[in-house]
């Protein structure tokens, strides 16, 4: 079944940015339950490399009750030193985001890029910036999505 993709959600894994994939993936896993599901489809490194994690086809665990209707990307960070939110994205992480932003748009045409946070009902920082200035700031056509 395809899916319909509304949304393009941007996350921070609220981790430490030299925290490893694996790690991440392991939390998931043993602390969430979640199995071999991942809670993006995409993570983008310190340097600007992004995994793919899961195919744009399957559901990932990225926003509570939405989904289905989501591609989930986040980058490695988004706390600082004492766990409070923190936009501590690398100009690669930057970079690569906006990258992959433009392509998923042109994929899903229509897609709201949105951060965690602006879900209804979602009581968390998620992504540490607010997504839609950001990308005004960096691409004014793009922040009008």
């Amino acid at each position: 079944m395809k899916r319909n993709i509304k949304y393009i959600v941007i996350h921070c894994t609220a981790t430490p940015p030299n925290t490893t994939i694996e790690s991440i993936k392991r939390y998931w896993k043993e602390v969430r339950g979640w199995g071999d599901t991942p809670g993006y489809h995409y993570v983008i490194e310190r340097s600007g490399n992004i995994v793919q994690l899961l195919d744009e086809s399957k559901n990932s665990n990225g926003v509570y009750a939405h989904n289905s209707s989501c591609i989930n990307i986040a980058y490695i960070g988004g706390i600082d030193k004492d766990g409070k939110p923190m936009d501590n994205r690398s100009d690669a992480q930057k970079h690569a985001m906006f990258d992959k932003i433009v392509e998923l748009t042109e994929k899903y045409k229509g897609a709201e890029i949105m951060g965690h946070r602006d879900f209804a009902g979602v009581k968390k920082a998620c992504p540490s910036f607010d997504v839609k200035k950001w990308l005004s700031e960096y691409e004014p056509d793009l922040g009008n999505h």
